[in-house]
């Protein structure tokens, strides 16, 4: 049976930098920083105080209170991308065959704020349980793939992945798959969470995970940076219209770029750290280049996983020497999570988006906030600092990867 070609046709973004894809990208290439205080709880006894979160999004432009009853932000955030990328690839879906037409969504934590709430009430009241009836359907992963089949009538694959901070990048290889072998004709598929909540913020604290720049929020996400001291948690959504070529052709779409080629690698080494080697990350690089039958000098761009991590950054930048050769010194790589924050479960389709972006405009975004680099890291490499630079793209590299040893990498070619 021959594979069929997969195509990006529709693009949708909601992010601490923008609430769609154009005010996203400009502010990347400005290295606009997402940070900032939280203010959705308040924050005196937590040591983090900051995040990257979704400055000025009022649900109830989107929704009615009807509906906000039955969602969890992390499925908002979903539905609010999914309909920007609906509406940007010109889907007319009464039109096709929704038979044909799905969705698979990522993931990583799913309604932890739903969850939180209602294990809050229950522990202030007198024993009895008065959960929400839409508690568990507000809570669990797959529904916000369920809610956007159910908003749109699609009637093709419909399901959620989950691999921590992989999970969006996973739902894209697993679209481009299905697609691949003819099990449908077109996917919404991305990304979405919602974790900036007591319990997330405090969890990943427990884990040592996050920076603590509380005084200087704006620089505190530093991928790559000597200095660095921890993520800064992001939230929010991607969603990518991916489609075969042949059905995108027959409807006359516009098509951002071709998947060409993808990897699925684990670790095998840690619940939390990375293998130092990065030999599980660049199996997932090397996977995606023999599946797109390139060489390593046809790639210009990887916009990294870096997510500010000690360990993280280091492993990466070794995987990537590891994979590239002597070509990586030619290679530009950035960081977008310095802007972004990093967005856990949704980074692999927001990331994907900037990858996309980057080969239709011809340049590369910065890694902001760049101070000293690492001693540890390779000085020859080309890390994008603090600027963005113009160069010729023609396929570029979106790398995530995710507590439990998880990598995932994407090749996106321009068309």
């Amino acid at each position: 049976m021959a594979l069929q070609k997969v195509v990006v046709t529709g693009l949708g973004a909601l992010t601490p930098i923008g609430h769609d894809v154009p005010t996203y990208w400009d502010n990347l290439l400005k290295g606009n920083s997402g940070a900032g205080p939280i203010t959705y709880f308040d924050t005196t006894q937590f040591k983090v105080q900051f995040a990257c979160a979704l400055q000025d999004f009022v649900p109830e432009n989107h929704f009615d209170r009807r509906n906000l009853r039955r969602m969890d932000r992390c499925s908002q955030y979903a539905l609010v991308a999914a309909e920007e990328a609906v509406q940007d690839a010109g889907l007319q879906l009464d039109a096709l065959n929704k038979d044909r037409i799905g969705v698979v969504w990522g993931t990583g934590i799913g309604g932890i704020e739903s969850f939180q709430n209602e294990v809050l009430a229950y522990a202030a009241g007198d024993g009895t349980p008065r959960m929400s009836p839409f508690f568990i359907t507000n809570l669990i992963a797959d529904m916000a793939a369920g809610h956007i089949s159910l908003k749109y009538g699609l009637r093709g694959p419909n399901y959620c992945t989950t691999s921590a901070c992989a999970s969006a990048a996973n739902a894209l290889i697993d679209a481009y798959q299905l697609i691949q072998l003819g099990k449908a004709d077109m996917l919404i598929s991305g990304g979405s969470e919602a974790a900036i909540t007591q319990v997330g913020m405090g969890g990943f604290m427990a884990l040592k995970a996050l920076s603590q720049r509380n005084d200087d929020p704006k620089t505190a996400s530093r991928p790559f940076d000597q200095d660095r001291d921890g993520f800064v948690m992001g939230e929010g959504a991607g969603a990518l219209i991916l489609e075969s070529y042949a059905h995108a052709k027959a409807r006359g779409a516009k098509i951002y770029a071709e998947i060409v080629g993808t990897g699925l690698a684990a670790d095998a080494h840690h619940m939390t750290a990375p293998d130092p080697t990065g030999e599980g990350m660049a199996l997932a690089m090397q996977q995606a280049l023999a599946e797109a039958q390139l060489q390593p000098s046809d790639i210009d761009y990887i916009n990294a996983h870096a997510t500010s991590t000690g360990l993280g950054d280091i492993a990466e930048v070794n995987a990537i020497k590891h994979c590239f050769g002597e070509h990586a010194t030619q290679l530009n790589i950035s960081a977008t999570k310095s802007t972004t924050g990093h967005l856990l479960g949704a980074a692999g389709a927001v990331e994907g988006i900037a990858a996309i972006l980057a080969l239709q405009h011809q340049v590369v975004p910065p890694t902001s906030n760049h101070f000293t680099l690492d001693p540890q890291l390779d000085a020859n490499l080309n890390y994008t600092f603090n600027q963005a630079q113009p160069r010729t793209i023609r396929t570029a590299l979106s790398n995530n990867f995710g507590f439990g040893g998880h990598n995932c990498s994407l090749l996106f070619r321009k068309v």
